[in-house]
């Protein structure tokens, strides 16, 4: 009865008797008892190619309601409902293989404790790694390797930012007159190809002692760390002088043409920075506005990789220019995002005299030898 629902002559049909008992007076199409042996002569099933075609479903059909055949149907939400659970399944769990996991374990896990960023480990070996980044962060919180997301240097949040404070423009210290941003940037429109350097002090403890005085070359990150007996105007000027004398004058002119610094009080004698003892002119001192770190923001995002073989707090009291030197060369010897996957050193061999790395105690490091941890200069 039910294959014949599909029979075009199923409502007019007054077949009997099919079945050879001649004592049944029920309508063939109506007996469930033989229906499945016996083959009717009149049969003529209905045919549609609406299933065989886009979009492949019985949603429009006007023969849909008194249609016995059987229908394929689209419902959207049940459609989107199974799409999403699909979805979710075929991303829970880890898409490779044991060895494969092994392989990427033994790889990454020894660099990531080392304190290499993972920006550092994809530009060094992107092409030995089979997952991109974010899967690799995931691995990293469902803990299947022996490296942990708390050994990497930025999974800890940032405390809640301070509230800006409205700070007056009329700024009228004597020290910036025609060296503030403003002036800067009227520099630079009319000296486009000046070497800037940007200037900075990073501090141990809120004691007096020893300090470091960092310098940037804007061009290509790479940075100098030279360590302060104090963090005062004559020690910031006795590093200076010190500095011209170890690369020459001519060097600190082509390459230390302007300097950008912060309103720190160790800054504020620009006369004797941008002159020397003999009185003569060797650079430009500009000022940044208050409050406006992000005008120099290339350095003090440079300063988050001496924090962390240097935390906050800890005294320098013990460190030595050769641990500066051996601290400068392993963070530009880190590769970046900000430089297409380049290091600093890479850079700087390009862009500045391959002297000043040499005569300022900078070496190269092997990629998979940096060490981001205060381990770096323990004794």
């Amino acid at each position: 009865a039910t294959s014949c629902r599909n029979c075009i002559n199923y409502d007019d049909c007054e077949i009997h008797n099919l079945c050879g008992n001649k004592h049944c007076k029920r309508k063939c199409k109506q007996c469930f008892t033989f229906r499945r042996r016996v083959t009717c002569p009149s049969e003529d099933f209905f045919t549609c190619d609406i299933p065989f075609k886009p979009p492949y479903v019985c949603n429009g059909c006007e023969n849909r309601p008194t249609c016995h055949l059987e229908k394929h149907v689209y419902h959207a939400r049940k459609a989107q409902t199974t799409y999403e659970a699909t979805l979710v399944r075929s991303r829970v769990g880890i898409n490779l293989t044991p060895q494969e996991l092994d392989e990427l374990n033994s790889m990454i896990s020894p660099l990531i404790k080392k304190g290499q960023p993972l920006s550092h480990i994809f530009a060094v070996h992107a092409d030995d790694i089979p997952v991109c980044r974010r899967t690799l962060y995931n691995y990293l919180d469902q803990r299947v390797f022996d490296a942990r997301n708390i050994d990497l240097h930025r999974r800890v949040r940032y405390k809640k930012r301070r509230a800006k404070h409205s700070v007056s423009r009329d700024i009228t210290q004597r020290y910036r007159n025609k060296r503030t941003y403003k002036d800067f940037e009227f520099y630079m429109e009319h000296h486009p190809d000046a070497s800037v350097v940007e200037l900075d002090t990073v501090k141990g403890t809120r004691e007096t002692g020893k300090c470091l005085l960092t310098l940037l070359f804007r061009s290509c990150n790479f940075m100098l760390i030279i360590l302060l007996p104090r963090c005062s105007q004559e020690c910031v000027i006795n590093a200076i002088n010190n500095l011209v004398e170890t690369i020459t004058l001519r060097l600190f002119r082509k390459y230390f043409e302007v300097i950008l610094t912060d309103n720190g009080a160790e800054f504020k004698n620009p006369w004797d920075i941008e002159k020397g003892p003999d009185g003569k002119h060797r650079c430009y001192v500009f000022y940044c506005d208050p409050y406006a770190s992000n005008q120099k923001g290339k350095l003090e995002k440079n300063h988050e990789y001496i924090r962390y073989v240097i935390p906050k707090g800890k005294s320098m009291q013990n460190f030595t220019q050769a641990d500066m030197n051996k601290l400068a060369s392993h963070i530009n010897s880190t590769a970046r995002d900000s430089l297409n996957g380049a290091t600093p050193f890479a850079l700087s061999k390009l862009l500045i005299d391959k002297k000043i790395p040499i005569l300022t105690g900078q070496y190269e490091v092997s990629p998979d030898d940096i060490l981001l941890k205060p381990e770096l200069l323990e004794k």
